[in-house]
């Protein structure tokens, strides 16, 4: 057998499939010194060969342990990490007799499945977003799931300086959808949902790839079978485990999207005063129709518009005559001057502002504003007070003065 045909292993990963400890801490221990290969201290990097003694700390670490892939049903409130220390930790729950650790991670907050493993040569083959894994959840929110806010999901969502990769998601109640992503950024749905104002009551995971959880009550896990195992490498046979495959996501936009998470216009606006695509309406909750664009309606003209006409002065005074008739219709003295003249008058420049002045006015209200939610309170507090009735006068108390017109 030659030198090419023995399959050689870097030390650290030698070491970590052994379960002995993550690779890592291999890499600490090999540091240290603490590593031995037939006896002698090694450099980092160096490969091994299963004919090799691997000693640590002086005791020949075991051989290498039987791959496990354990799916779980993960309940809310359990974090997936490794840190024993941490109170409600994933690795406790299960309590597997050999090291295990999870594949990915799923919030604190959030339910449902997930796997752990101590084979590392298939955690970055399944999480890597270029590889196309599919991840689905259902997700619960607090507001009415409209068209136009599953197609914007569905479409791409600018979070954490990047876009989210297209996904499916389609509806599955009022206040539910399921959503298949094969990405997994930090808190993704969450974020994406937190974008168009809606925020996340309950996100359960529903699957990875091939695997569901049927049979699994939450806090159960089992060990995947050699079938369901023999699909998932033939899934991840023509993946990268590199970070060449990790596409988090679109490129960016330069250009300001039409719905941002402020301004007038943004989705967040639209919900929370009910207006635009993501307010939903009596009909839209029947009909699962998208409601209109609010801006797009027949705007009316408010009252601010008469906060726009200029005190009373030259012009006001006939502000529908045509300046034909200024001559005639704006002031008797001056037109019988005019008339007496036989000649065009001539204005002060006092006359000539006054006159701009009211033409702008004029211009702004023919520039009708669309209502806004202020002139919409200023219009209920005005009808409020037109319809309330005049209430006597108060009695008199003893010992009061009362002043009485004359």
């Amino acid at each position: 057998m030659t030198q090419q045909d023995i399959k050689l292993t870097r030390l650290n990963k030698y070491i970590s499939d052994t379960g002995y400890c993550s690779r890592r801490e291999a890499d600490r221990l090999i540091e240290q010194g603490r590593v031995t290969i037939n006896g002698k201290i090694p450099e980092m990097g160096t490969k091994v060969s299963d004919g090799d003694m691997v000693s640590v700390n002086g005791k020949p670490v075991k051989e290498k342990q039987k791959r496990i892939y354990i799916a779980l049903n993960k309940p809310e409130g359990i974090t997936c990490t490794t840190e024993r220390h941490i109170q409600g930790n994933v690795i406790d729950l299960i309590d597997y007799s050999t090291r295990i650790f999870p594949i990915g991670r799923l919030d604190k907050p959030s339910e449902g499945l997930i796997f752990l493993t101590n084979d590392g040569d298939i955690v970055n083959k399944i999480l890597r977003a270029g590889n196309a894994h599919e991840k689905e959840y259902i997700v619960k929110v607090d507001s009415t799931v409209t068209d136009r806010f599953l197609k914007d999901m569905a479409r791409g969502v600018p979070i954490l300086d990047t876009v989210t990769k297209p996904c499916k998601v389609t509806r599955e109640g009022r206040f539910e959808f399921k959503i298949i992503l094969t990405q997994g950024l930090n808190q993704q749905i969450r974020r994406m949902c937190e974008y168009f104002g809606f925020q996340v009551k309950s996100l359960t995971r529903t699957r990875i790839m091939n695997i569901d959880m049927k049979g699994l009550a939450t806090g159960q896990w089992r060990l995947l079978t050699d079938k369901e195992m023999a699909e998932i490498n033939s899934m991840v046979e023509g993946s990268s485990s590199t970070e060449e495959a990790s596409d988090y996501g679109q490129e960016k936009p330069k250009t300001k999207g039409v719905h941002s998470k402020r301004g007038v216009n943004s989705a967040a606006r639209q919900k929370r005063f009910g207006y635009g695509d993501y307010a939903a309406t009596p009909g839209q909750v029947l009909n699962d129709e998208a409601t209109s664009d609010f801006w797009n309606k027949n705007e009316t003209t408010s009252d601010l518009d008469k906060q726009d006409e200029p005190t009373s002065n030259f012009w006001t005074q006939n502000a529908k005559s045509s300046d034909s008739d200024v001559s005639s219709n704006v002031s008797t003295d001056m037109s019988s001057d005019i008339a007496q003249q036989d000649k065009p008058a001539s204005f002060s420049d006092e006359q000539i502002a006054s006159r701009a002045r009211f033409d702008s006015a004029e211009k702004r209200k023919e520039r009708k504003k669309p209502v806004t939610r202020f002139s919409i309170i200023a219009e209920r507090e005005k009808a409020k007070l037109a319809n309330v009735k005049t209430t006597s006068a108060a009695p008199r108390v003893k010992g009061t003065l009362s002043l009485k017109k004359k």
